[in-house]
């Protein structure tokens, strides 16, 4: 048998299904938004830009996800810290720190609405510790930063064990023998984990980056059950403009934005978090 080629066979199955599933739909949203009547033009995306809710959504987008990702990475910082530095029960601990993985985002956007809505859990502990008289409106237009907070909360609880996952793999890399180095000079744990383990932590923590960046800036039901519309983002309004408004170029320019924040994102982590050759384990 001729396995020159045998390469490119073992490649081909991931090289079509990225075509089919990825790169296609991107060039047909691509074309859809600078396109109409058969005609190229931008505007879709001056009706984008110029639609009165468009600047207010972008900046939600942009502060939900500037409030979410640090909060993530520290927490799963933490996490995988303590994970990684037990010696018994730690596949339980991680299972339980895992189990959000498992779980919708529709669930999870429903799961804390029953935590935060008027009859829910929240409202219920308050009056029985006597903080309030009567079930307060905590998801009201009128209480924004408490919705706000409410999505960081669910956001938090939802994907932060994705980059816990990641970086208990990365630690899992790191020679012992290097924090054993740290310890025999005087190193104490905090300067051991932020001088050696954090450096030798770059290629997992970009991969966490990369991907939770990415999602933060496609967050949608939990936005869309908690919120509704009194916050909007920017999957929100793709989807209002697609199948509300039946503009679907419109809706396609707004999904290039988002590919283009991404990207975007993508590449100022990868330029920050690169990792030199001669620091490679």
């Amino acid at each position: 048998m001729n396995t020159r080629f045998l390469p490119y066979w073992l490649l081909a199955p991931s090289v079509i299904f990225l075509c089919i599933f990825f790169l296609y739909p991107f060039v047909a949203v691509a074309v859809q938004s600078f396109s109409k009547d058969g005609a190229w033009t931008l505007e879709h995306y001056d009706d984008m830009v110029g639609h009165w809710k468009f600047g207010s959504t972008f900046w939600t987008t942009v502060l939900l996800a500037a409030a979410i990702v640090p909060f993530q990475l520290l927490m799963a910082l933490s996490m995988a810290k303590l994970v990684s530095g037990l010696t018994t029960g730690r596949d339980t601990i991680l299972y339980i720190f895992a189990i959000p993985l498992g779980i919708s985002d529709l669930a999870v956007g429903i799961i804390w609405l029953a935590i935060f809505e008027q009859s829910g859990f929240l409202n219920s502990m308050m009056m029985s510790l006597g903080i309030i008289d009567q079930p307060i409106i905590l998801l009201g237009h009128q209480n924004k930063w408490v919705i706000f907070i409410a999505i960081l909360l669910a956001e938090l609880w939802r994907a932060t064990a994705i980059m816990m996952v990641i970086i208990v793999a990365g630690m899992g890399l790191i020679p012992k023998e290097y924090d054993e180095a740290g310890e025999v000079f005087g190193a104490n744990a905090w300067q051991r984990f932020c001088r050696i383990s954090l450096p030798l932590l770059r290629p997992s923590l970009q991969t966490a980056l990369i991907l939770r960046v990415i999602a933060a800036f496609e967050v949608f039901a939990v936005v869309l059950v908690l919120a509704g519309s009194n916050v909007t983002v920017l999957m929100s309004e793709v989807q209002r403009w697609a199948f509300d408004l039946r503009e679907p170029g419109v809706a396609a320019a707004i999904a290039m934005i988002i590919l283009v924040i991404s990207i975007a994102a993508t590449l100022v982590i990868m330029r920050v978090l690169r990792v030199p050759k001669e620091a490679q384990i």
